[in-house]
């Protein structure tokens, strides 16, 4: 078997276990530049790529350096698809929903209204068909696409006044990702498209009325809970928001298969770290949010269900009038129904017994 089709069939581990440094090493220098689409003072999805570019350092012995560059740094945040596509950059990382403008079918690369956990996305990435649709999708806009981190479950965000009721939601300026804010339209509620970085002064001044961003570890460092008092869960848009790394066509297509099997593994890594940095620094944050005044409250049931409903209702129009979303979400749907048979018997029953018991 040659160097190659071993890297290719074995993964980074066995490209290391195999002794295979010489083949790296042999390799050409690569420079390449990353633009993100999130501010430098989040550690967690803006840490992300900088851990993911570490490694791809790390594993090639200096040889591979890519530079990450904040949103608004080369690009603005949500101009990073086009900076991919257009090779202004070689690549972004970037929260795929950003880009419903663009087509709707970028959000189920990420996550949509009552849609997959962040265990179910993983899954239908990597083990069911989502990454081949995804990047069949990707292909038009001259993107090749790696996970790159998923938040969890997200909260439902900061607002300046109770939502008791679907009524409470009318003529609220609310801060959300595009798809979310869709559903919500029916409502009264009027969606706001803005960049992590600009999110506090705009609650501060009351160009917002409420926002959501991730998770008491990140917007307790944005300090949400200091202009406005009321933390609504679940952020039932985002079960499980997938980030992606968006790599040029043909920058990818121009590196070694070395190359590509050690950009792939770092991915991974970042993709699982991320994961794994929320769930152990949310708790803390949150108890110190509910220490220092912040009010917690569920969205009630009849804002779930409106909610739902009206999701079910976008779903099925994009289904008649947009094939690409059709194609995609066909998949999507079905492995999420088969996902929530098995869930509900094994993981959901586990977890409502734990979250009951006191330890």
């Amino acid at each position: 078997m040659d160097r190659r089709s071993l890297i290719k069939n074995a993964g980074m581990a066995g490209v290391l276990a195999a002794g295979i440094a010489p083949a790296v090493h042999a390799q050409a220098a690569v420079r390449w530049r990353l633009a993100s689409s999130f501010p430098k003072s989040l550690d967690t999805i803006y840490g992300t790529a900088e851990t993911f570019a570490k490694s791809v350092s790390d594993m090639t012995g200096g040889k591979f350096q890519i530079s990450v560059h904040a949103g608004g740094e080369l690009m603005p945040a949500f101009g990073v698809v086009d900076g991919v596509q257009n090779a202004s950059v070689e690549m972004a990382h970037t929260a795929p929903y950003y880009f419903y403008g663009k087509d709707p079918t970028f959000c189920l690369g990420c996550a949509v209204p009552f849609g997959l956990n962040t265990r179910q996305m993983n899954a239908w990435m990597y083990e069911g068909n989502g990454l081949k649709l995804m990047r069949d999708f990707y292909a038009k806009y001259n993107i090749y696409n790696l996970p790159g981190g998923n938040t969890g479950a997200q909260m439902g965000g900061w607002f300046r006044k109770e939502i008791k009721s679907v009524a409470d939601l009318k003529g609220l300026k609310f801060r959300t990702n595009p798809f979310a804010g869709r559903v919500l339209e029916p409502f009264g509620v009027i969606p706001q498209s803005i960049p992590g970085a600009d999110l506090y002064p705009a609650l501060e001044k009351g160009t917002l009325d409420a926002l959501e961003w991730v998770g008491p570890y990140d917007d307790q460092k944005l300090g949400f809970n200091k202009v406005a008092q009321y933390y609504y869960y679940p952020g039932w848009w985002e079960g499980g928001p997938q980030l992606d790394f968006y790599i040029n066509t043909k920058a990818w297509e121009g590196l070694s298969a070395e190359y590509k099997a050690i950009v792939s593994a770092a991915a991974a890594q970042a993709n699982v770290g991320m994961t794994a940095k929320y769930d152990a620094r949310n708790p803390v944050a949150l108890k110190q949010l509910v220490g220092s005044g912040t009010k917690l409250r569920p969205f009630s049931k009849d804002v779930m269900d409106a909610a739902f409903k009206s999701a079910q209702q976008i779903y099925a129009d994009l289904n008649n009038t947009n094939p690409e979303w059709k194609k995609v979400y066909t998949d999507y749907a079905k492995f999420l129904a088969d996902q929530n048979a098995w869930f509900r018997f094994t993981e959901g029953t586990f977890d409502r017994f734990m979250q009951a018991q006191k330890l």
